[in-house]
């Protein structure tokens, strides 16, 4: 065939043809047994663009759409092309080819309209300096060879995202270099999945082979769904030397949709061994036989296959280098900096941790940041909003004339891991255009020069440890109180999926609007383009909760103030000048009042389409700023007139940030599941302090401090009160995030789940965990106490009796 590859036909050296995707399942098909399939190539790609005239059509639009290099330009420009190709005819010699495969890999495996995965294999996956990952499309659970073309049409469209055609221009590779093959690959119908390290993950031991493995597919051992069963094997003799086996209480499926989902299973079922001993010992070999091609260790991800019977029944998924005992301690660790010291020339509030050295660019309009601002400079600014974000994107450090820890440069900084200083006070005017200085963000301070080599200073990067770690942490520390994690920009999410949290429990709604949309919704509405809105808000969505499904997204409705709406293109219009934004028409209010509500509906079927269209059933929602009752009974009634209804699958919760609720939580409980505290507001409201304003703060922190006593008080009667009316209660706010008291209250408190910044995820687990051993011990000490009458004194002999026996004191 002209078009198609064979994954047995291929191997490393093809990649130009079969893609970097399908050279390395071709390598590895050779040594053990992948899902068969093939490879629509490169050749494919090049003959379709040819012949439908399209090689033309992109580099016109290209040229038409994109001069400024602004994200609304890659959109646009990417919209047109991927309708273009998903929209044209594929040359009939090609189609011939295709279908022709198809059925051969449904005769080669006895099913008829096999289900299959067509997955991107693009070129350019194998530069070093260059990472494409999650940049284009696999589509699962495909069946007939109409729907392959159609996905295989939809993976050459990925090529062309927004997202795809910024990174290259920003990598300068050229886009015609970029080359698009297919690979389509039987499904595994996995009874039991599981991943093979060929060494031991726990200590380094290379003398091992480690499998875990559980029921279903994969997902249920790589997300620490379940606690799997390990086989542990010794190279040498080739033989099971340690086995244990867990009660594996759920399962992950697919169903007939190709959507994943959770199944309980019965106590005999999750008892038992997912894998046979043979099948154990056949694993080992061939990640043998891997590791001795790769030259090093290696993770393999395997799935053993319900059809078929064994040794045909295992199947090689993935392999990936081993990235913990391979490589040196430092190169795992991207986080620590040395501290800087030098001649202080600005003092502030310490925001975003981290180091920074670049030239200063004082912008006091964003027109200022647009004709001034570089990659890599020094953004200083009186204080932002949502319309800097694009310029806050390419600075390396933020540092502001106002605003507090809970500022929107304080919080975006945090959320894309950049060092910040703000409510400096006089940084727009003590600090010079073009003079290089360094930012200590932890500290809180601007030094003057480069007190730390440029190479050397950057922020505290949020990297998720290598998995393996990962998988060891969500089993070694579990924790009854739920351990979710804030997000705001939708694209971070690549960055941070792997980190050991239970679900998202704040998705900030505002990125996607003002970066992915950055029209107001009234506008859109008055000018008919409403589908804008809810499709592009519908997909920042997805993109979280598809990232992490299984696991819950709890959307935040947007919570703009009305001089950060103004600020929206066409905004203007409909946004009132108001004194005092930050206790004005916002949250709740905003919605149901009839200036809003329509532009609201957009949010809610944005939310219905990406659970139902995109069958996202992970996604929830949570109410911003509610103030009263009756706005709760009107809100809730807008939800279910666009046909999202609370059920088992659909929570609503509303953000605990305004003190009514703290008085009247029973009476809130009726429309909501469960509470979500915004400590930022709560404290602020309770003690009367504008969180904006950073003066009272630098007289004294206590101002606006989320440990004082009475926003504590607040905290807990939300807990004590939800709990007796059966509601869930979570914190959003950024007080779990740096002050670890806090977090032992809330646990103490019998908080459900704490959600906290992505930098804050791995020590708050293992902060809760510890917190909730040394509870229980407490408590069981107690019991023991009062069963035994233990008097005072008595307790020092007798321990010396249990740990010492007879031994004579």
């Amino acid at each position: 065939m002209r078009f198609i590859k064979w994954l047995n036909e291929v191997d490393k050296k093809d990649i130009l043809i079969v893609g970097g995707k399908g050279a390395n399942l071709g390598e590895v098909a050779r040594i053990v047994q992948v899902p068969p399939g093939f490879v629509v190539t490169t050749e494919a790609y090049l003959h379709f663009l040819q012949v439908t005239g399209l090689k033309e059509k992109i580099g016109e639009v290209l040229k038409e759409f994109i001069s400024r290099g602004e994200p609304d330009e890659y959109e646009k420009a990417s919209a047109v092309i991927r309708g273009l190709i998903e929209s044209s005819p594929l040359p009939s010699d090609l189609e011939k080819e295709l279908v022709e495969a198809y059925k051969k890999l449904c005769d080669d495996v006895g099913v008829p309209n096999v289900a299959v995965a067509v997955r991107s294999s693009a070129t350019a996956e194998d530069i070093p300096e260059a990472s494409f990952a999650g940049q284009q499309d696999t589509y699962l659970n495909v069946r007939g060879a109409e729907n392959v073309i159609y996905y295989v049409k939809r993976v050459w469209g990925s090529l062309y995202t927004a997202r795809a055609l910024y990174y290259r221009d920003k990598m300068g590779i050229p886009h015609e270099k970029s080359l698009m093959a297919v690979v389509v690959q039987k499904l595994v119908n996995a009874k039991a999945a599981g991943v093979i390290f060929t060494l031991d993950p726990t200590n380094g031991d290379r003398s091992k082979v480690v499998i875990e493995a559980s029921w279903g597919l994969g997902e249920g051992v790589v997300k620490g769904i379940v606690t799997p069963d390990e086989y542990v094997v010794d190279k040498a003799t080739g033989k099971i030397v340690e086995k244990r086996i867990s009660v594996k209480r759920v399962a992950v499926v697919r169903d007939e949709a190709g959507l994943v989902k959770e199944i309980e299973l019965s106590l005999e079922k999750a008892s038992s061994p997912a894998l046979r001993d043979e099948e154990v010992v056949e694993l080992a070999k061939m990640a043998v036989k891997l590791e001795e091609t790769y030259g090093h260790p290696v993770d393999i991800e395997f799935a053993v296959d319900a059809d078929i019977e064994y040794p045909r029944n295992l199947f090689i998924l993935q392999v990936r280098p081993e990235t913990v005992w391979s490589r040196k301690a430092e190169q795992a660790t991207k986080a620590v900096e040395e501290v800087p010291v030098g001649t202080v020339v600005v003092r502030g509030i310490p925001a975003s941790p981290g180091v920074a050295v670049g030239a200063a660019k004082v912008c006091l309009t964003l027109e200022d940041a647009k004709k001034k601002l570089r990659k890599g400079d020094i953004l200083v600014t009186k204080m932002t909003d949502p319309d800097w974000v694009p310029y806050m994107r390419i600075a390396s450090a933020i540092v502001t004339d106002e605003g507090g820890r809970t500022s929107h440069a304080a919080i975006v900084s945090r959320e894309l891991g950049i060092p910040a200083v703000v409510g400096t006070g006089n940084a727009t005017s003590v600090l010079k255009d073009g003079v290089v200085y360094t930012v200590d963000g932890s500290k809180g301070v601007v030094l003057q020069g480069a007190v730390a080599k440029k190479e050397e200073a950057k922020a505290v990067e949020v990297v998720a440890p290598p998995r393996e770690i990962i998988l060891h942490i969500y089993r070694a520390v579990p924790t009854g109180t739920k351990v979710y994690m804030n997000l705001g920009e939708p694209d971070k999410i690549d960055e941070y999926k792997d980190l050991p949290f239970d679900g998202i429990g704040l998705m900030r709604i505002e990125f996607v609007i003002s970066s992915w949309i950055s029209q107001h919704p009234v506008y859109l509405l008055s000018i008919g383009q409403e589908h804008k809105f809810v499709t592009k808000m519908a997909e920042g969505i997805a993109k979280v909760a598809s990232a992490i499904y299984p696991r819950p997204v709890v959307v935040r409705f947007s919570d703009f103030k009305t001089n950060e709406y103004r600020g929206l293109e066409g905004g203007e219009k409909f946004e009132p000048e108001e004194r005092n934004p930050m206790l004005g028409w916002r949250g709740v209010s905003r919605y149901v009042s009839p200036q809003y509500e329509k532009a609201f509906r957009l949010e809610l079927r944005a939310v219905k389409m990406a659970r139902e269209q995109m069958g996202l059933n992970n996604v929830w929602v949570m109410a911003p700023f509610v103030r009263t009752v009756w706005e709760a009974e009107r809100f809730a009634r807008l939800l279910e007139e666009e046909g999202l209804y609370r059920d088992r699958d659909f929570k609503v919760w509303a953000m605990s940030e305004v003190p009514s609720i703290a008085l009247m939580v029973e009476e809130f409980a009726e429309y909501f599941d469960g509470f979500s505290i915004g400590s930022n507001d709560l404290t602020q409201l309770v003690l009367g302090v504008d969180r904006d304003n950073d003066f009272l703060v630098r007289i004294n922190p206590k101002y606006f401090d989320e440990r004082e006593a009475p926003v504590l008080k607040a905290i807990y009667e939300i807990i004590r009160r939800a709990h007796k009316v059966g509601r869930t209660v979570s914190i959003c706010g950024q007080g779990p995030s740096v002050y670890p008291q806090l977090v032992e209250f809330l646990v103490r408190a019998g908080i459900d789940s704490i959600s906290v910044n992505p930098d804050a995820v791995l020590q708050t687990r293992i902060h809760v965990a510890s917190v909730e051993l040394k509870v229980l011990r407490e408590r069981l000490d107690a019991i023991y106490r009062a069963l035994y009458k233990v008097e005072e004194g008595a307790e020092f002999y007798e321990i010396l009796k249990k740990v010492f026996g007879g031994v004579k004191y």
